[in-house]
């Protein structure tokens, strides 16, 4: 693959379906017990947290080469509208189903006041613990735009170098204070690729990452890993694993999106509809969880029989197709509308603030550190945008 053809992709396929993998990972791994263990699919968040970095930057970096400099408040009107109004809706439905006997609202055993300010992760006892990858998630999106693109344009090397700093400060935080803060470099590692992506120096650095033979054989090795990733994990200890484990998935991304069988394979039908409606499918794995062994109950009373469905492989299978079937309508009902009514607003914010350039005079020279300007076109950030998401396990 050449860096004009990165540039000119609008969209990423092949992300879809690794998230979809990513996602039923994580339910196979909460709701199949020690049946699945040996796949670590708690490590499926991180994969999630590399495509998010690596997502975001890229959607930034595109964006700030139209005016010069991106918008912030463009920036969090998008993740307002994809993340905030589908969490709140299974939050609230959560809240409903887990309330104590005669209350209309429970407070998930104390969790609610972190769940509604996104400081998930230090919920440790509520119900939906697993919502803390949104409490990471949030925080980032809040400072990483500040940090890296206040300055306007700037080069390479040194957003290179901030990024990097950023990895290392991340884990002297976690080694000194809590383990919570090791979760940010996997995040980080996914802006690295992003930035060494965008430009064509940095481009030149993984270019041989996209050679579809070179592709395929790191395809095959992170499989590997990812066998592996159990063992490793009791050898080292899960912490300490994440990190080289983030650079793993890094090194696959580029070979997803040149032409490579594991393109192919990800970027089919299947996938990439459990891929679109990811993020509801996690959000919703507790609730479907509670349905499924409903529905158990329910077939218990009618058939007369006492069948109990304990974690293993029917039980995480009923769970993914029951998740699935609510992410899909909260997907229809929730998130596409809420996504797109945040477009509208982004595309109205710019065209006033376009309206009102066009009554100043037009500078003379474009700003320092861009290139050619093209006229503004969705990005393959803002297309694949929607699809970010994040995953639970701590």
């Amino acid at each position: 693959m050449t860096y004009d053809e990165f540039r000119a992709l609008r969209r990423f396929p092949a992300l879809d379906g690794l998230r979809a993998i990513a996602a039923l990972m994580v339910v196979m791994f909460h709701f199949g017990g020690s049946d699945w263990q040996w796949l670590s699919g708690h490590s499926g968040v991180h994969i999630f947290f590399v495509l998010s970095g690596f997502l975001i930057t890229t959607l930034a970096l595109r964006e700030e080469e139209q005016p010069g400099r991106i918008s912030f408040v463009n920036f969090y009107l998008r993740r307002l509208f994809r993340i905030v109004p589908v969490y709140l809706v299974v939050l609230l439905a959560m809240a409903v189903h887990f309330a104590p006997p005669g209350a209309l609202f429970g407070d998930l055993n104390g969790g609610m006041p972190y769940y509604l300010t996104f400081m998930n992760e230090f919920s440790t006892y509520g119900i939906f613990t697993i919502s803390w990858t949104l409490g990471i998630e949030q925080k980032f999106y809040l400072v990483w735009p500040l940090v890296a693109f206040a300055a306007g344009v700037i080069p390479l090397g040194r957003r290179l170098g901030v990024t990097i700093g950023l990895i290392a400060a991340a884990a002297v935080a976690a080694t000194l204070s809590r383990d919570l803060y090791i979760h940010y470099i996997p995040i980080l590692i996914g802006c690295l690729l992003a930035i060494l992506a965008h430009h064509p120096r940095g481009f030149a650095v993984i270019r041989p990452l996209t050679h579809p033979i070179v592709g395929t054989a790191l395809a095959l090795g992170f499989i590997g890993v990812q066998l592996a990733l159990d063992s490793a994990n009791n050898a080292f200890g899960g912490v300490r694993v994440i990190p080289w484990y983030a650079l793993c998935v890094a090194l696959v991304l580029p070979g997803l999106l040149a032409r490579t069988p594991g393109t192919w394979l990800l970027s089919t039908r299947v996938l990439g509809f459990i891929g679109e409606r990811s993020y509801s499918l996690y959000l919703v794995q507790v609730l479907a969880g509670a349905a499924v062994l409903w529905l158990v109950e329910v077939g218990n009373q009618l058939l007369g029989t006492g069948f109990v469905l304990n974690y293993g492989n029917t039980r995480a299978i009923l769970v993914a197709i029951v998740s699935l079937v609510m992410a899909d309508v909260l997907y229809r009902l929730v998130e596409q509308p809420c996504i797109k009514l945040g477009r509208r607003i982004v595309a109205w914010r710019r065209s006033r603030r376009e309206a009102s350039a066009g009554h100043r005079p037009a500078p003379t020279d474009a700003p320092a550190g861009l290139g050619t300007q093209v006229p503004h076109q969705r990005s393959a950030a803002e297309t694949a945008e929607p699809n970010v998401a994040s995953a639970p396990q701590r």
